[in-house]
C-alpha cells in the first residue's frame, strides 16, 4: 500500500535564524492560516449515513389480551419497584439487595462503565495533543564512518528539550462518528445493564413464588396427613368393633404413607430455592434462609399497554436500536478513510550538544501541516466499508427480530394469564365439591353406608383437586411476573437520555 504524506515536521538542529524583516512572522501566521482556513470549513462534512430506527411492522394492540385486559397507554403498566404489585413484604425486602449486591449485576455495571470511558476516548481526539520528549547523551563516532569529514568531532553531546503539539482537523466527521458510536454504544450498554437487573430480579421473584408455593402445597400436605390419621384411627377403631375388614386398615396407613412421602419430598426443591435466591441476593447458601409463610400472594391485575410501548419499555429493544445506531456510523467512519486526513504538527524546544539548554541560539522549532493520502490498498478501504455496511445490516434484522420475539413473548404470556385464569376457577370449584364429596364419604363410612375404598376414592380425589388448584396459582404468579418482565418491568428508554458525555 502506497501512501504519500507532504509537509511533515522533523526535528532540525539548532541554527541561528537568519535576519527577517519585522512583518515576516505576521505573513508566516496569515499563510498558516490561510492554509488551514478552507479544511475547518470542510470539517463540517459527516459521511454517515443519515440514521432512522429501522422500521418494523408493530399491530396496533394484543391479540391475546381479549377481554381478560383491555389495551391501555403503557402509563399504566408497572414503573420502577414493578413487584410490589404482589403486596409481599418478604419480596420487596429481597428484591433491592439483587442491584446492592448480585455479582453478575456488578459485572454488567462494569462493562457499562468501560462504555462510557469509550466515550471519552473517543472524544479526546475533538482537542489537539501535547507530548513532551527530553533526550540526554554521550556519543562516539567511528573513526571510519562513511562521508565522515575531518572537522566533526569524535565525541560530542546529544541534549533536547522539546515539545510537540499535533491536531487532526475532522474533515470527514471520521472523529465525529466515531464520538456518536461510542455514544450509541454506551446507551446500549446501559439498557443491556438494564436487561440484566430485571432478568436478575425476575428470577428472584419466579424462585420466591415457587417457594411460596410450596409452603401452601407443604400446608396442604399436612393438613391432609392430619385427615388421614384420623381415618387411619377411625378404621382401626371399626377394626377392634369387628365392623370393619383389614383391608381398610390397610387402605388407611397406605394412603397416609403416600401423604407423609409427598411432603418429605418438598424439603429438597424449598432448599434449592431457598439457595437460588441467597445467590441472586449476593449471601452464601449457608447462611441465609426464609421463613416458611402460608400467606397467599395475590396475582397483580394491570394494564398490558399497546405492542408500540415495548419499543420504550423493554431494555433489549432499546439496545438492538442503539447497536443499530452505532453500526452505521460506523459506515461513516470507514468512508472517511478513503479521503485525505490532514494534521496541524508543531514542534519547539532546545537543543545543545551540552546542557545550555536555556538560550534562544539554541532554541528550534517547527510547524506545518502533515497531509496522510491513500494511493492504493488492493481494495483494502472498499472491503472494511462493505463489512461495517453488513454489520449494519445485521444489526437491523437483529432489531427487527428483538421486537417480534418482545411482541410474541407478550402475546404468549396473555394467553397464558387467560387460560391459567379459567383453569384456575375451574379447579377451585371441583376442589370445593371433591371435598365436600369427601367429608360425605367418610359420613357414610361411620354409618356403615359405604364401604372405605369410597372413602379413599373421595379424599384422593379432594386432594388431587387441592393440588392442582395451588400449583396453577402459583403457575399464575409466575406467568404475572414474565409478563411484567415481557412490558419492560417498569423501564423506559428515556432512562438513557443521561448517560451520553458531553461533546465539547
Amino acid at each position: 500500500m502506497l501512501k504519500q504524506r507532504t509537509g511533515a515536521a522533523a526535528p532540525m538542529r539548532s541554527e541561528r535564524p537568519p535576519l527577517q524583516s519585522s512583518d515576516g512572522g505576521v505573513e508566516m501566521r496569515v499563510r498558516i492560516g490561510l492554509a488551514v482556513a478552507p479544511a475547518l470549513l470542510v470539517g463540517a462534512c459527516d459521511l454517515a449515513p443519515a440514521y432512522h430506527p429501522p422500521a418494523v411492522e408493530v399491530p396496533a394492540h394484543f391479540k391475546e389480551a381479549g377481554n381478560w385486559q383491555l389495551a391501555q397507554p403503557s402509563d399504566g403498566a408497572p414503573h420502577g419497584d414493578w413487584w410490589r404489585t404482589f403486596h409481599d413484604r418478604t419480596l420487596d425486602e429481597l428484591e433491592p439487595q439483587v442491584a446492592a449486591a448480585n455479582p453478575d449485576l456488578a459485572a454488567a455495571l462494569a462493562n457499562y462503565t468501560q462504555a462510557q470511558d469509550y466515550i471519552l476516548e473517543a472524544q479526546s481526539a475533538f482537542y489537539p495533543e501535547v507530548d513532551n520528549e527530553d533526550t540526554f547523551s554521550g556519543n562516539k563516532q567511528s573513526a571510519h564512518r562513511p562521508l565522515r569529514s575531518p572537522n566533526q568531532p569524535t565525541y560530542y553531546g546529544a541534549n533536547t528539550i522539546q515539545a510537540t503539539a499535533s491536531y487532526e482537523v475532522d474533515l470527514w466527521g471520521r472523529i465525529r462518528d466515531r464520538v456518536k458510536a461510542a455514544e450509541a454504544q454506551a446507551q446500549a450498554s446501559a439498557a443491556d445493564l438494564e436487561s440484566v437487573r430485571i432478568s436478575l430480579q425476575g428470577e428472584l421473584a419466579r424462585d420466591y413464588v415457587s417457594l411460596r408455593g410450596l409452603d401452601l402445597e407443604a400446608k396442604l400436605l399436612r393438613d391432609t396427613v392430619a385427615a388421614y390419621q384420623t381415618a387411619l384411627q377411625l378404621t382401626e377403631e371399626r377394626l377392634t368393633g369387628k365392623i370393619a375388614p383389614p383391608i381398610d386398615v390397610a387402605r388407611a396407613e397406605v394412603q397416609l404413607k403416600n401423604t407423609q412421602g409427598l411432603l418429605a419430598a418438598l424439603s429438597g426443591p424449598r432448599a434449592a430455592y431457598e439457595h437460588a435466591i441467597a445467590t441472586l441476593i449476593g449471601k452464601p447458601a449457608s447462611n441465609f434462609s426464609i421463613a416458611p409463610s402460608t400467606k397467599l400472594i395475590q396475582v397483580p391485575n394491570f394494564p398490558a399497554g399497546v405492542p408500540s410501548s415495548l419499543l420504550e419499555r423493554r431494555p433489549d429493544v432499546a439496545a438492538a436500536e442503539r447497536a443499530t445506531a452505532a453500526a452505521n456510523e460506523s459506515i461513516g467512519i470507514a468512508r472517511a478513510a478513503f479521503f485525505p486526513t490532514l494534521t496541524l504538527n508543531l514542534l519547539a524546544g532546545e537543543q545543545d550538544t551540552g546542557l545550555n539548554l536555556i538560550s534562544l541560539p539554541n532554541s528550534m522549532w517547527s510547524v506545518g501541516p502533515s497531509v496522510y493520502l491513500p494511493l492504493f490498498d488492493a481494495g483494502l478501504r472498499r472491503a472494511q466499508l462493505a463489512v461495517k455496511e453488513a454489520a449494519y445490516l445485521q444489526t437491523v434484522a437483529q432489531y427487527r427480530s428483538t421486537v417480534l420475539h418482545a411482541i410474541q413473548e407478550v402475546e404468549d404470556d396473555l394467553a397464558s394469564l387467560h387460560s391459567l385464569q379459567t383453569e384456575g376457577v375451574d379447579l377451585a370449584g371441583a376442589a370445593v365439591a371433591a371435598e365436600q364429596a369427601a367429608n360425605l364419604a367418610l359420613t357414610s363410612y361411620r354409618e356403615g353406608a359405604v364401604n372405605y375404598l369410597d372413602v379413599v376414592t373421595a379424599q384422593t380425589a379432594a386432594f388431587d383437586a387441592e393440588r392442582s388448584s395451588l400449583l396453577v396459582q402459583t403457575q399464575r404468579l409466575q406467568t404475572s411476573v414474565g409478563l411484567i418482565l415481557a412490558l419492560g418491568g417498569g423501564w423506559s428508554s428515556t432512562e438513557l437520555a443521561g448517560v451520553n458525555a458531553v461533546d465539547p
